[in-house]
């Protein structure tokens, strides 16, 4: 079953800080901030929500559709997804613009600065989604403001479930949008920080949001997530990482795996259970799209 992704393609430009952020940053200078960071090592990666999403999903063996928007430089990430097997149906380059670029920086604590150019995301929003019978699902990760603004009605329009997953972009929208994001999704996945700051805007517990979807997810990271149905919470245990090398796009590791979980009509918990394994594997690897998965190991 064909799941339309939503979302940026991006270069992740990742860059690793030997030291504690916490340890350069002075609270009480916060007003002057002036700091440098020294990074020994540099590298540039294949990477963006719907990018890394799609890549995890076609891992477990579902077949991803991201939509999304590339810039003149893109050509290479196209054929990558070409090489991988990721359909570029609804990919679409904008010539006078870059493709989005993310800047990441990681100190020891795994704590991260990330930079974020748009470029041709910011016209994400003219590709349009529309009823097609073998598209049963979808997801919107962050994307330019109108688009996952447009998209959301568009899959509520088509008849399409789908996951809202504001992530970094839901700082975009006040408490109004936000709570009709929730109204028209059929699920709802946010981290803990990112569940306070919906909570805050939409002045609506998790509990209550909870109730207006079939079910919102909670990741906590090495802590697991909770699963919220009806206002009834779970709490998911997590699955430890054999090796911590790079939290880059644990996220969205997490949230390939849910889409291939519920596109099998499992419980959401099972779901759940299934982006711990996932998001636990990829942690070990650098970058959003470098690792291989067992599937034997993973499912079970």
């Amino acid at each position: 079953m064909p799941a339309v992704i939503c979302g940026s393609l991006a270069f992740d430009t990742i860059m690793s800080f030997e030291g504690r952020f916490a340890e350069q940053i002075l609270p009480d200078q916060l007003h002057i901030l002036n700091v440098s960071f020294l990074v020994p090592a540099l590298r540039r990666e294949f990477g963006g929500c719907a990018g890394n999403i799609a890549y995890s999903l076609k891992q477990l063996g579902g077949t991803p559709l991201p939509m999304a928007t590339v810039g003149s430089d893109g050509a290479e990430y196209v054929a990558r997804l070409d090489t991988l097997g990721i359909s570029t149906e609804f990919v679409r380059e904008v010539a006078d613009a870059y493709t989005a670029q993310a800047m990441i920086m990681t100190d020891r604590d795994n704590n991260q600065i990330t930079a974020f150019h748009p470029g041709a995301m910011g016209q994400a929003h003219t590709t349009k989604i529309a009823a097609r019978t073998d598209i049963r699902i979808g997801i919107i990760s962050p994307d330019g403001r109108d688009a996952m603004l447009q998209h959301a009605e568009q899959f509520k329009a088509a008849g399409i479930p789908f996951v809202f997953d504001p992530g970094q972009g839901l700082p975009m929208f006040d408490g109004k949008e936000l709570a009709h994001f929730v109204e028209l999704a059929t699920w709802v996945t946010v981290n803990d920080y990112e569940a306070k700051l919906l909570s805050d805007r939409t002045g609506l517990s998790i509990a209550e949001l909870s109730q207006g979807v079939e079910g919102l997810i909670v990741t906590l990271g090495a802590q697991g997530c909770e699963v919220w149905v009806a206002g009834e919470k779970t709490l998911v245990p997590p699955v430890k990482a054999v090796e911590v090398v790079d939290p880059t796009g644990c996220g969205d590791a997490f949230r390939g795996a849910l889409l291939f979980g519920l596109e099998q009509g499992w419980p959401l918990a099972r779901c759940a259970e299934l982006g711990n394994r996932v998001g636990a594997h990829k942690i070990a690897f650098r970058g959003g799209q470098n690792y291989t998965l067992d599937l034997n190991q993973i499912s079970h």
